[in-house]
């Protein structure tokens, strides 16, 4: 674990509708959190602010309460977390990002700099903009951690029918599940 100078980690959350009791804050191993990283405990007795292992929490990053965030993640400078968020594994924040409270982050996506992230993002993809929108598949993600060109393939197409093609959410799933391969990602 490494710390830099100025980092917050497990403090008493900022969230109004604290009223005492005890909350925690669990960090797993081989993390590194830079400069003015703040990370809150959770707001309600006996809740937990998790924050799994391998992550690189870069200056000024914040982590609010109740956030849940995987493992092997990057959050780069001034990245911003509200309350009550899921951040899987392999995830990328980019820089000055702000997600909205009660948002989730998919696996190996990537949200660009500067974005303001008001609604989850589905795994593997890109998103990008204000706000944020899904764009592609996270190709350098997937390539990175070794995803078969096979299921890269599964996925632009997953990709291409649930947004590009106009359906309802659960018509683009039906034609998803009918039309390609399985595939575990």
């Amino acid at each position: 674990m490494k710390f830099f100078p100025f980092a917050s980690i497990g403090l008493k959350t900022q969230d109004l509708k604290w009223k005492g009791g005890t909350t925690r804050t669990q960090i797993g191993s081989h993390n590194t959190f830079r400069e003015y990283v703040t990370i809150h405990s959770a707001t309600g007795d006996g809740e937990v602010t998790t924050v799994g292992s391998h992550n690189h929490i870069l200056a000024y990053s914040h982590i609010a309460h109740n956030v849940t965030l995987g493992s092997h993640i990057i959050m780069s400078n001034v990245a911003t977390l509200a309350g009550h968020i899921t951040v899987e594994d392999h995830a990328i924040i980019g820089g000055l990002a702000a997600v909205h409270q009660f948002c989730r982050i998919g696996r190996m996506a990537i949200i660009g700099g500067c974005s303001k992230v008001t609604q989850d993002i589905p795994p593997y993809m890109l998103a990008d903009g204000n706000p944020a929108k899904v764009r592609m598949t996270n190709k350098t993600g997937l390539e990175r951690n070794g995803v078969s060109e096979e299921a890269q393939a599964a996925l632009k197409q997953a990709y291409k029918i649930l947004f590009r093609e106009g359906l309802t959410t659960p018509n683009a799933l039906t034609k998803i599940e009918a039309e390609l391969p399985p595939c575990p990602n």
